[in-house]
């Protein structure tokens, strides 16, 4: 029981010092040497044998050091990689290439609220090449909010749903797809096509309507009580948005890396072997001839290509210094046994003990996103319990693992902290509590389906 109220204590004091704006790397890391601590005063000490040097001190700095160097060379390297990638498509206005292709079919359709929901559903399919929601989010709100705002739909509401347009992390570059492809024991490829994909279309779908009906609702409503939406904030030309712009063919580039993974696996064609980061290296020479031969100016593609690097460094300071932190605070959570004793509870409960694990899980995520408004934090901070939280009841892990996983991103855009609701809220000149008001209906009912379709394809 000790263990389960420090496991309690460390939780509430992350959601406050996140909340109060204190960096979430150091309290996580901070948080993590403490239980760490405690834990080793249990009898549980904080490294293996193997590394272990001998005194207590040296031991939880030693903690660190394993989790940077198993790292560093697998999924943080992975990671970096594929910010780097990003940051050079924008460098070369591919990404904008890329959204300006996507969004131009949006134009023609006339019925606001259906034009809701394909936006939604367009700005998802994006979030697979541009794996930033706040870039995306800011990408939108610059080229389809004005569309939407002359359709005659509210401001909140256009802004809803581009707010939550990245409320899916899916593919191989989501970090936390990455991440749970690890805890499955597959490669992210298989993991994105065989578990995630089933699931995310019915999630989709159900999203895309949920944005239509609540917004609608919420619009009607407001109208009805006399509420004015001053439609000033969308008064912007969407052309703006694509300054900068490269040719229509760039957008193929930042597609490249997913196409190049699922050609080359297992589920294609295994006669050549490519992994995440040798296929972002392949895509990145393609792209940097393809810029050349476009420009022809080798000193200024030369310069552009510094990106790739900057992005790197860029990622490692904004997420996987991030993700080891967050590691050694569930190291530490494991080493005091609170989460453990929660999960023997839960799975002591006959005939609901599956589902009782499945709904503690998710609402550890959801609530852990919602607090630090990072789906990345709280994924990385309580993910290595999920296949001793699957063990523990005979679960089949990604049938677990999946569900807990999109349920982290999905409680993103529930967020008033999330850095995509406070930038698009922003611009719409609305507060972060208007905008997710409407986004928190929508998102409960994607999870609802989210854990449904879990149950019948995984």
């Amino acid at each position: 029981m000790f263990g389960v109220i420090c496991t309690l204590l460390a939780v509430v004091l992350l959601a406050y010092f996140v909340i109060k704006n204190y960096y979430p790397p150091v309290i996580l890391l901070v948080l993590g040497l403490v239980l760490l601590l405690i834990g080793a005063y249990m009898g549980n000490a904080p490294v293996s044998a193997k590394t272990a040097t001998n005194f207590l001190g040296f031991d939880l700095a030693q903690a660190v050091t394993d989790l940077t160097k198993s790292r560093i060379g697998g999924l943080g390297l992975n990671i970096m990689a594929i910010g780097g990638f990003s940051y050079y498509m924008n460098k070369i206005g591919a990404s904008k290439a890329l959204v300006k292709l996507c969004v131009r079919p949006l134009s023609a359709i006339h019925s606001p609220y259906v034009l809701l929901g394909l936006t939604y559903v367009v700005g998802q399919c994006m979030a697979l090449f541009i794996n930033s929601a706040v870039g995306l989010g800011l990408l939108l709100m610059a080229s389809v909010y004005p569309l939407l705002v002359q359709l005659g739909v509210r401001r909140a509401a256009a802004a809803a749903v581009i707010g939550s347009t990245c409320c899916l992390d899916l593919g191989p570059s989501s970090s936390n797809a990455m991440r749970a492809a690890d805890l499955v024991g597959t490669d992210v490829v298989t993991y994105f096509v065989t578990g995630q994909i089933p699931v995310a279309i019915c999630v989709i779908a159900a999203v895309a309507v949920g944005h239509a009906l609540v917004q609608r609702w919420f619009d009607r409503r407001e109208a009805a009580k006399g509420i004015a939406d001053d439609a000033g904030a969308a008064s912007g030309k969407t052309e703006d948005a694509f300054a900068g712009a490269g040719p229509a063919f760039y957008a193929i580039l930042p597609i490249l890396p997913l196409f190049l993974l699922i050609i080359f696996s297992p589920m294609v064609y295994d006669g050549i072997k490519l992994n995440l980061v040798t296929a972002i290296i392949v895509s990145i020479l393609i792209a940097f001839v393809v810029d050349l031969a476009s420009r022809r100016a080798l000193k200024d593609v030369c310069k552009d290509f510094q990106a790739f690097f900057e992005g790197m460094g860029k990622v490692f300071t904004s997420t996987v210094s991030l993700i080891i932190c967050a590691e050694l605070f569930a190291l530490g959570l494991t080493k005091i046994g609170g989460i453990s004793t929660m999960i023997q509870m839960a799975a002591a409960q006959q005939d609901v003990g599956l589902y009782l694990m499945l709904f503690v899980m998710m609402a550890i995520m959801t609530v852990a996103t919602i607090v630090t408004g990072s789906g990345n934090s709280a994924f990385f901070a309580f993910s290595p319990l999920l296949p001793e939280a699957a063990a523990s009841v005979g679960y089949n892990t990604m049938a677990l693992v999946i569900p807990v996983q999109l349920a982290a991103s999905l409680a993103r855009p529930m967020s008033p902290i999330s850095g995509v609701i406070i930038a698009v809220s922003g611009i719409a000149g609305l507060t972060p509590i208007e905008l997710i008001r409407r986004t928190i209906p929508v998102m409960i009912f994607g999870m609802i389906v989210n854990v449904a379709a879990a149950q019948i394809f995984l």
